[in-house]
């Protein structure tokens, strides 16, 4: 498994989403992308990793978990709805139209955001365990 240093350019490997691994909408949402992604640029990292702990030892101000969806695009970090929206920018489709609601100001779109990630579990559940990909979208998957 291709594990990369946090501190290494991501950009070489396509954008890497880091997702919550036991939350049902999360990994939906990570399998949505690889149906929409042909191209096959997004490589993920679930937040239980150690890729994701590796990568808040050395680019978190507070050394804080995270707990939101996270988007690393070379090195730019995008966090809750902007990682949602410019994850859709870069999907195949019709799914780029989204990226218009990033002229909403962010903190209207993360008051969205935040009110959906706090009744995700409630909604839809969480996982004992981390959803793991099949053996054919492994080399998407940093650290499995």
């Amino acid at each position: 498994m291709d594990f990369r240093d946090p501190s290494s350019p991501p950009d070489s490997n396509g954008p890497i989403i880091l997702y919550d691994g036991t939350c049902h909408l999360c990994t939906k949402t990570v399998q949505f992308v690889i149906q929409r992604d042909h191209r096959k640029q997004f490589r993920f990292a679930s937040l239980q990793s150690s890729f994701s702990d590796k990568f808040v030892e050395q680019n978190s101000e507070k050394q804080e978990r995270l707990e939101s969806m996270v988007l690393i695009i070379g090195d730019h970090v995008y966090r809750r709805s902007t990682a949602a929206l410019m994850t859709a920018k870069m999907l195949d489709g019709w799914w780029p139209i989204l990226a218009a609601l990033l002229w909403i100001p962010k903190p209207l779109r993360d008051m969205f955001y935040h009110w959906l990630a706090k009744h995700r579990y409630q909604v839809l559940g969480k996982r004992e365990t981390c959803w793991r990909p099949t053996p054919d979208l492994a080399d998407r998957f940093l650290d499995t």
